[in-house]
């Protein structure tokens, strides 16, 4: 009985977000950093305002640069402070 939970729990998995951003650094070795954009409203004058987080996102083979619009995607923990991965990338930095 306990196997068949354990199956059917490793089938499923969670939700994973995916956001879109701007790559404001490169330097470091298969990791960049996403400046990542979120608009809240706020809760008592209803004005829209803009949110801005960087998050460090995994780059297997470097080919983002500064500048590029790219997606990411939650993943599990890969460093301290690394828990997304690049997707792909929209548009390059001109």
């Amino acid at each position: 009985m306990a196997t068949e939970e354990k199956d059917s729990a490793a089938v499923t998995r969670g939700y994973r977000k995916t956001r879109r951003g701007y790559v404001t650094s490169d330097k470091m070795d298969k990791t960049i950093v996403v400046e990542v954009e979120d608009r809240v409203k706020h809760p008592l004058y209803g004005k829209v305002i803009r949110r801005t987080s960087k998050v460090k996102a995994h780059d297997e083979l470097g080919t983002a640069g500064i500048g590029d619009l790219v997606v990411i995607s939650e993943t599990r923990p890969l460093s301290a402070t690394k828990r997304w991965r690049l997707v792909e990338i929209l548009e390059k930095a001109k």
